[in-house]
């Protein structure tokens, strides 16, 4: 029996400690703090997910009609406003472009972003879109301190306007100093400029984006955090009744 205990805590141990190894280092997020009963969020976030990211993301495990039924969208309406691509309510959110063309512009196809969320976590998804800046260096002119060496184009630029990465020199000597060779710079980006929003104007837009994106990665999340409570009460009681019932059976050996 000891044996048995030992080797479960272990498997335990070892499933617990996984993804923490796997994930390797990680890079500085800030909260998204979004809500995904906000249904109006989820809207805007669903509108400006077609104006912006449609064209070369695609959603291909979500359907227009789910997507309506659950934002509160009559159907009717979502055909008209909604739907810029697909034929019928029940179809896939998918784009036109050629996955061949896609690879030989960017690098490599953009990523159907369905399950981006649960993969990426939302607070990086939110940090991500608004750390592009200036890099002439690169394809499209930017990159992004969030994902180094991006080959995405900052296609987000006419809201958020232009930033700057500036280089701490003083806090890259003092590391050096110190001995601390991990880091390789110390920098921070500018406010944005020359965009159509206010830095936090921007920051909504994204807080609604990145609140539509992770309600695509699960669209019932809501819905199973509501029924987990109901199953743990259950095995409560059933735990209880499990218990009594032993007792009633081992009374007479004990």
């Amino acid at each position: 029996m000891k044996k048995f205990i030992l080797a479960i805590s272990v498997s335990l141990a070892v499933l617990i400690s996984a993804p923490l190894f796997a994930a390797g280092p990680s890079v500085p997020v800030d909260k998204a703090n979004n809500d995904l009963s906000d249904k109006e969020s989820l809207k805007r976030g669903f509108q400006t997910y077609l104006n912006y990211c449609l064209g070369c993301h695609q959603l291909q495990y979500q359907r227009y009609n789910r997507t309506f039924t659950d934002l509160g969208i009559a159907e009717s309406e979502g055909v008209e406003k909604y739907m810029y691509t697909g034929e019928k309510p029940g179809d896939h959110i998918t784009n036109t472009m050629p996955k061949k063309d896609a690879a030989r512009w960017f690098g490599n196809a953009p990523p159907d972003l369905t399950l981006m969320a649960r993969l990426k976590s939302p607070d990086y998804i939110y940090t991500y879109l608004r750390t592009f800046y200036i890099d002439e260096s690169r394809p499209f002119g930017v990159n992004n301190t969030t994902y180094k060496d991006v080959a995405m184009p900052h296609v987000l630029q006419d809201l958020q306007g232009i930033q700057l990465k500036v280089i701490d020199k003083e806090a890259v000597a003092a590391d050096h100093e110190n001995g601390i060779l991990a880091q390789a710079e110390v920098s921070h980006l500018t406010p944005a400029m020359g965009g159509s929003l206010t830095v936090e104007e921007y920051d909504d837009v994204i807080r609604d984006l990145t609140n539509f994106i992770e309600y695509v990665g699960e669209p019932n999340k809501l819905e199973r955090k509501a029924l987990g409570k109901w199953v743990l009460a259950f095995l409560f009681i059933l735990f209880i009744l499990a218990y009594l019932l032993k007792k009633e059976y081992w009374k007479d050996i004990h």
